[in-house]
């Protein structure tokens, strides 16, 4: 029987799959049953519906996240890690080997600094990649390195060369899919996919390609972030004004 894990490295090796993000059971459930093969989780989701921020959460909350939903779904997960807590107790190696027992497929390592509120330094980067990749690498999970100036560097001149070499970097450090949350352009997606050689993880934006333009590009993976959570809080946000200004529950219709 083939594993999750061997099943998830699988849906990398051609054509292009979509790989949503739920934030609980419920979510990954409706999701699951859609048919999607695989989900990932979302920082940013999974904080605000347990009350906090993004890049709020503890590597302990995220465990627990984790394990939770792949103990409840059967295809596989992979896990928006943020920078794999290389601050706490057995930093990045003790992380992967966190995720890994609680039933992770695949993992992603960032390279911006919410404590400092920057970009790493290429170099400094370039090894925590290195380092989660050989952890990575013993519990057969998939890597996903990220290069996130296009979310926090948006205003540099050379924006998309330097996410280039970046995402170079990581893949000669081993990275085994590569991902630049924030591209938005067919244009800056060929530039990106012409320039390495392992599968690229695109996120869905409403000003992006579509999924099958994607495809046509050479993508080989979709997420889609926090989009449906934070659209699932503004249906409730609406429908809670709705009921509270008009008294009404047209919302429900």
């Amino acid at each position: 029987m083939t594993s999750p894990r061997d099943t998830f490295r699988s849906l990398h090796a051609d054509g292009t799959f979509v790989m949503p993000n739920p934030w609980d059971r419920g979510s990954a459930r409706i999701l699951e049953e859609a048919g999607f093969p695989a989900l990932a989780t979302t920082s940013a989701g999974h904080a605000r519906s347990i009350g906090k921020q993004d890049q709020e959460l503890t590597r302990d909350e995220l465990v627990a996240h984790v394990a939770d939903l792949a103990s409840f779904i059967t295809v596989p997960l992979n896990v928006d890690s943020e920078r794999l807590f290389p601050d706490d107790p057995g930093g990045i190696d003790r992380t992967v080997r966190m995720l890994a027992d609680a039933g992770a497929s695949g993992c992603s390592i960032e390279d911006y600094n919410p404590v400092s509120a920057s970009i790493d330094p290429l170099e400094r980067a370039a090894d925590a990649v290195a380092e989660a990749v050989a952890a990575c690498a013993q519990h057969r999970l998939v890597l996903t390195a990220r290069a996130e100036s296009h979310l926090y560097e948006r205003r540099r001149p050379d924006l998309l060369p330097a996410t280039i070499t970046r995402l170079q970097a990581f893949e000669s450090a081993g990275a085994e899919v590569l991902y630049a949350p924030g591209l938005r352009t067919a244009a800056d997606l060929a530039a990106v996919h012409a320039a390495v050689t392992r599968p690229l993880n695109v996120l869905a934006l409403p000003t992006a390609p579509s999924v099958p333009e994607l495809e046509a590009l050479g993508i080989r993976r979709v997420s889609i972030g926090s989009a449906m959570y934070n659209a699932s809080a503004a249906a409730l946000i609406a429908a809670a004004k709705e009921i509270l200004d008009h008294g009404t529950s047209l919302y429900s219709r």
